[in-house]
């Protein structure tokens, strides 16, 4: 038979089993034994050019197809890997990482004998040269036909298709479900959940990734929002100003004075204002003991002690928790019922979206039991995308208040500003958007919403650098204006 003819009855096969459901679980011995076979030849044999491991467990007639570089058979394989891949680890090396949640494997029988075996998947590698700084290359997906042979596995048949480098990946439709998925898997990001508002309504929200290797992770996951907290703690107040039971420019401490600062006679000069929009003098977290670094109300320093604060003088005025503030004021009015302050017995927790670090390790999950008016609010990208929605059309805010919030209050950095609880971005054609991130271990998120034309994104991730993702994000979704967002925060 023709290698053409060949490849066609192949792919023939992979696709008659693709679409049955004979995938077998990954708790069974049969499948970590294909995964054992596959990590020595590939954490062992590739990645560490022990070219003996190939040797060892390729079939005698393998044939391996790639996209990119042809047909080989086992001879030119391993050739190709010695005087190639593996001739000067120092000048360059490859390493293949395959993502276990993407591997399904398929028994093959004849006769209700099992003869073989197919494994799907996604895999990515990544280059270093000279020794330097490793650096993602390609993602592709493959399939092996894996082989029993006197009662050892043996890859038989390998196909490495759809490669894609990263400018490749990003410069795909964003829109594709199936292209984003795999540009984040790319990029190393386990979960996305990404909100589009349009005409002042939550158009579209999807979340993309694993909980785990073997859960999906659903569209109502919850995610740490990290520093988003902060815009819905200033919503509460601006709505308590809105129905007249605090002003933006009282001061504080008549209703609550961190005893740190009582003998500071500049803790008299702190307002609502001053709170929200970061003029505090604070610095982002004390250490040890809360001081003044600066006058309150003569410049900008971004402070999560200042929200802080702002919740103990909710608190104390009103005799409230700042979560029971919240629920009265937004949570229950908005239907926010997967968003809270504190860990409690409410939270489904197998839908809670674990926080990484950029090796792939897991952050232990913080369950507080104590509200922080900066940080750590609990919520879903559809909670949090009608919250957004609420704060675009200005509810339960009178029109003072609203036009406010949305105001230039102080200069902050890059040409932008600090409004009430959002950093501002001014646009050359006049339009203007709120915004605010959030970043903590496992947790990179950002959030733009545009008043004047009702528009809005929300992009949460669960891994340190999330931040990657962000460019072409935004470039997508919000065209000229996400390019302006770039320009703006790339400038030096």
């Amino acid at each position: 038979m023709k290698v053409k003819n060949k490849l066609i009855v192949l792919i023939a096969l992979l696709l008659t089993i693709f679409t049955s459901k004979a995938q077998i679980a990954n708790d069974t011995e049969l499948y970590k034994n294909i995964i054992k076979k596959d990590s020595l030849l590939f954490n062992i044999g590739f990645n560490t050019c022990e070219v003996n491991q190939f040797e060892k467990h390729l079939s005698s007639d393998f044939e391996f197809y790639h996209d990119k570089g042809g047909q080989q058979n086992k001879v030119a394989f391993l050739n190709a890997l010695k005087n190639g891949l593996c001739k000067s680890p120092d000048q360059y090396q490859s390493r293949r990482e395959l993502l276990n949640y993407s591997t399904k494997i398929y028994p093959l029988y004849n006769n209700k004998k099992l003869y073989a075996v197919i494994q799907t998947g996604i895999h990515n590698f990544y280059e270093t040269f000279n020794n330097g700084k490793e650096q993602f290359a390609s993602s592709a997906n493959f399939n092996h036909l894996w082989l029993l042979e006197n009662n050892d596995w043996k890859l038989k048949r390998s196909l490495s298709y759809n490669h894609k480098n990263k400018k490749e990946i990003q410069t795909k439709d964003l829109f594709n479900p199936f292209e984003l998925k795999k540009w984040l898997i790319a990029n190393d990001i386990p979960i996305l959940g990404l909100g589009i508002i349009n005409k002042g309504q939550l158009e579209e929200v999807k979340v993309i990734g694993n909980l785990n290797k073997n859960k999906k992770a659903p569209i109502n996951t919850i995610f740490n929002v990290a520093s988003l907290t902060k815009p819905v703690t200033a919503y509460v107040a601006l709505r308590l100003v809105s129905q007249n039971k605090l002003s933006l420019d009282e001061p504080v401490y008549k209703y609550w004075t961190d005893p740190d600062l009582k003998d500071d006679e500049r803790h008299k000069l702190l307002t609502i204002r001053h709170l929200m929009s970061h003029q505090t003098g604070f610095p982002n977290w004390r250490d040890g003991k809360l001081k003044f670094q600066f006058t309150p109300g003569t410049k900008y320093q971004y402070s999560g002690e200042g929200f802080e604060y702002l919740r103990k003088v909710l608190e104390s005025r009103f005799n409230k928790s700042l979560s029971a503030l919240a629920s009265e004021l937004i949570f229950e009015p908005f239907s926010m019922e997967d968003t809270r302050y504190v860990w409690d017995d409410k939270i489904e927790e197998q839908r809670l979206s674990l926080g990484f670090d950029k090796s792939g390790k897991s952050y232990k999950v913080h369950k507080r039991k104590v509200a922080n008016g900066a940080d750590d609010l609990l919520t879903t990208i559809e909670d949090y995308g009608t919250f957004l929605t609420a704060v675009l059309n200005g509810y339960g805010l009178s029109e003072h208040v609203f036009k406010e919030m949305q105001s230039n209050q102080v200069s902050s950095q890059k040409g932008k500003h600090f409004g009430l609880g959002f950093e501002k971005y001014d646009f050359r054609d006049g339009n203007f958007a709120l915004s605010h991130g959030g970043s903590d271990n496992g947790v990179q998120t950002i959030v733009f919403i545009f008043p004047k034309t009702k528009q809005g994104m929300l992009i949460f991730t669960n891994v340190d650098d999330g931040y990657k993702v962000y460019e072409s994000l935004l470039s997508q979704y919000l065209g000229e204006y996400g390019e302006e967002i770039i320009e703006i925060e790339t400038k030096k």
